[in-house]
């Protein structure tokens, strides 16, 4: 692997965890809306709006040195940093199933990676 590309790598796992701090204040900023259009102009809302661009920004700086075949699938592994938080911040169970998917996700991602040259 060439120290661009594993740059890229680096960028897109830092760019996974932005968005997944994305999800939560979106979460967070869903549960003020109300029966007014005005409710989504709430901070929470536009915090995760904001995460997610900017995740977005560093994701697309980071194609430019890599394989877009290897570098979207670890786009999922910010499913790893959402369901940390989604526990830590909302108490959310952490069940059998939801480490299965995670572990299908984790040797998904390894063997793509295997596949870059």
């Amino acid at each position: 692997m060439t120290a661009l590309l594993i740059r890229s790598m680096l960028m897109v796992f830092f760019a996974g965890i932005i968005g997944s701090f994305g999800a939560v204040f979106l979460k967070l900023g869903a549960a003020r809306l109300n029966q007014s259009i005005l409710s989504f102009a709430n901070a929470r809302l536009v915090w995760g709006v904001g995460l997610y661009l900017g995740s977005s920004v560093v994701y697309t700086l980071a194609l430019r040195g890599g394989q877009l075949s290897v570098l979207y699938p670890m786009v999922s592994l910010g499913y790893i940093w959402t369901l940390l938080w989604s526990r830590l911040f909302f108490q959310e169970p952490l069940t059998r199933q939801k480490f299965l998917g995670l572990g299908l996700i984790l040797v998904g991602v390894f063997f793509v990676g295997l596949g870059s040259s």
